[in-house]
């Protein structure tokens, strides 16, 4: 693990932290190697019956990856996607506890997760669109299973804003809570689910996985990435980011 991963387990109960909110718990390739790190530890415990997900303070669950990061070149465009995939691949229930606003791949984060409690006041918005970004068909898949193809679009394409309680509405999030309340819920709905018959459990969520399979031309998806990821445009989207104002976009 690392510091700004943490990871623990309390009888049946596994839980793990993103712990870096001086930078709202974005993730470089140290944190991802983290929490690949902790899921091994998960998928390898047969003591483990439900997973929590959660992040440090109370204001931002997760920002993502890290743009500094990702524009320097010390993370690839699918080091997001091994981890996102490694952690909806886990044969038992997880739990996302959003504890603050979500942005960007902290949003595919959740999605990962089977279900996602989140906090009255909060926020998510994914702004693949506004810095040149193609987001790639592992994560767009995953929007797609959990919220449909319409409300993928408005959160991919139209990249737009949504408070909590529109969360609730589109199926973002299962359950809204007040802030100081997040972690008595979560910690119930953990203990209901790791009280539940383990085989079934795992069972249903293998076969749930299946049925939400959708067959995708999956050469022509990496291809259209790989143009977003190597194009003027999201140089121009990184830059404008860096120095906080709108960003030129020239299409190529």
């Amino acid at each position: 693990m690392t510091e700004t991963i943490l990871y623990s387990r309390t009888d049946h109960i596994a839980r793990l932290v993103l712990n870096n909110p001086q930078r709202h718990n974005s993730l470089g390739l140290e944190q991802l190697e983290g929490i690949q790190a902790a899921l091994d530890e998960v998928a390898a415990d047969p003591q483990v019956r439900v997973l929590i997900v959660t992040g440090a303070g109370n204001k931002t669950f997760c920002a993502g990856a890290s743009l500094q990061e990702l524009s320097g070149g010390q993370i690839g465009d699918d080091a997001f996607q091994k981890m996102t995939a490694q952690l909806a691949e886990l044969s038992i229930p997880t739990i996302c506890a959003i504890n603050g606003d979500v942005f960007g791949g902290g949003a595919e984060l959740a999605v990962s997760c089977d279900f996602r409690i989140g906090v009255e006041g909060s926020r998510m918005r994914v702004p693949a669109a506004a810095i040149g970004l193609c987001y790639p068909l592992s994560g767009i898949s995953r929007f797609v299973a959990c919220l449909g193809v319409h409300t993928t679009k408005r959160i991919l394409v139209a990249a737009e804003e949504f408070p909590a309680t529109a969360l609730l509405q589109i199926g973002f999030l299962d359950h809204l809570v007040a802030q100081h309340k997040l972690d008595e819920f979560v910690n119930d709905y953990a203990q209901h689910i790791a009280g539940l018959a383990p085989l079934s459990v795992r069972a249903m969520k293998r076969i749930l996985r299946e049925a939400a399979a959708v067959s995708v031309d999956q050469e022509l998806a990496n291809s259209l990435v790989a143009e977003c990821f190597e194009s003027r445009d999201l140089q121009e989207g990184f830059a404008a980011k860096r120095e906080k104002r709108g960003a030129r976009f020239e299409g190529r």
